[in-house]
């Protein structure tokens, strides 16, 4: 009789989260967001500001264009989409 042996599960590794600003809202369940970061240029020693798009899903389409938003890393749900969103930090505050 052979006896066996349970190892635990590993561990997830914690999700990359980025917070950035929603640029597109007019897919369905699909936000556009676009993340600036900021670094310091090796050689010339000034500050330069890159920007990128991601695409995130957004489940109950509760994100609008300009709201400030955090994104979590997840699985591929799409060709382009790998984010999810996970909170709206701070909302648009313009009168259109």
């Amino acid at each position: 009789m052979e006896t066996a042996v349970i190892t635990p599960a590993p561990k997830r590794r914690r999700r990359h989260e980025l917070v950035g600003v929603v640029t597109s809202a007019k897919m369905q369940k699909t936000i556009v967001v676009r993340v600036t970061r900021q670094f310091q240029h090796r050689l010339y020693d000034r500050y330069i500001h890159v920007a990128k798009k991601f695409y995130a899903h957004d489940e109950q389409g509760e994100a609008r264009p300009g709201d400030v938003v955090r994104i979590v890393e997840t699985r591929p749900m799409s060709k382009l989409k790998r984010w999810r969103l996970a909170e709206v930090l701070g909302r648009r505050n313009s009168v259109d």
